[in-house]
């Protein structure tokens, strides 16, 4: 799959977004983990635009 990135000097902010809302949100963190578990996307193609 290819990927278009605009910027990937922006890579390392996107991290360390990621690392806070790991600490900061819990119910993230539980759903993470749930669904690691769980795998309930497993075989599905999914996309998102911002």
């Amino acid at each position: 799959m290819d990927f278009d990135v605009k910027d990937l000097s922006l890579a390392e902010k996107g991290k360390l977004r990621i690392q806070w809302a790991e600490k900061d949100m819990p119910v993230l963190r539980q759903i993470r983990e749930r669904f690691e578990e769980e795998k309930p996307l497993k075989g599905l193609t999914i996309s998102a635009c911002l």
